[in-house]
């Protein structure tokens, strides 16, 4: 059984990400970059699914620049067996990712698709979805819980009623959450075993895969300031701050 793992280099989530000043987007100049957490804890779960005999080869994915090999660097580490980059200078959204994603599933055929539930730099969460959409596919999102048969995945999801469980018929898409399990400390030996392992570069245009924008960015903006709160005497004083001043009720 084959897993495929998509993996983002994003800004490190210890990061406190600052607007440049024009405006017109994220400075990630001279930042500290790391792989997205939700995607750290998909190549754990993955690899967690080899150690237990369910999973016998994992790919790992990345899409962007030629840093992203990085990335997929830390994701060999972990233990995934090869890995493809799909370079690209172009920026990405959720759509283009699934369709690239997709092509390569279509090339891979793998059984099980693992990614993060959503990437910290754009918090879409959307690309799980469309791809399991694309690809006509059973998707299971927001799991905390993942077990694999022969024929199914059996996935335990974080919903707003508490937890549900789905069985998925295989291959199936899976967008996993934080309390699915916590990714292990990348020891030396194997970041240098990491380097001789099999990397693979290809780009959209050799996957079919035209990279198409439809958004379109006006403007980026610090959060306002969070202003002082003030202290009520009674719930009657209370009432009359959120209707005449606050004019929330």
């Amino acid at each position: 059984m084959k897993a495929l793992v998509a993996v983002k280099r994003v800004v490190d989530y210890n990061v406190k990400v600052r607007v440049k000043a024009d405006g017109s987007d994220v400075d990630i100049e001279n930042v500290k970059m790391s792989m997205n957490p939700f995607d750290e804890i998909a190549v754990e779960e993955a690899v967690r699914l080899k150690e237990a005999g369910k999973v016998s080869e994992i790919v790992a994915v990345s899409l962007g620049g030629k840093k992203s090999e990085d990335t997929l660097r830390t994701a060999l580490a972990m233990g995934a067996d090869r890995a493809l980059h799909i370079e690209t200078d172009e920026k990405l959204e959720p759509l283009t990712v699934a369709k690239l994603l997709k092509a390569v599933a279509d090339k891979e055929q793998p059984h099980i698709l693992l990614l993060g539930k959503q990437a910290i730099d754009d918090d879409a969460g959307q690309t799980a979805q469309m791809l399991a959409a694309l690809m006509n596919a059973a998707q299971g999102m927001f799991a905390s819980k993942v077990e694999l048969t022969e024929q199914e995945a059996v996935v335990t999801r974080e919903i707003d009623g508490g937890l549900e469980t789905v069985a998925l018929t295989l291959p199936a898409v899976i967008g996993v959450d934080l309390r699915l399990n916590e990714p292990r400390f990348v020891k030396l030996p194997n970041i240098m075993a990491a380097k001789k392992k099999t990397l693979e570069k290809t780009s959209p245009a050799d996957l079919g895969v035209a990279v198409v924008s439809h958004l379109n960015v006006v403007r980026v903006a610090e959060p306002k300031a969070r202003q002082t709160g003030v202290k009520v005497a009674n719930a009657a004083e209370l009432v009359d701050k959120l209707k005449n001043e606050a004019k929330v009720i």
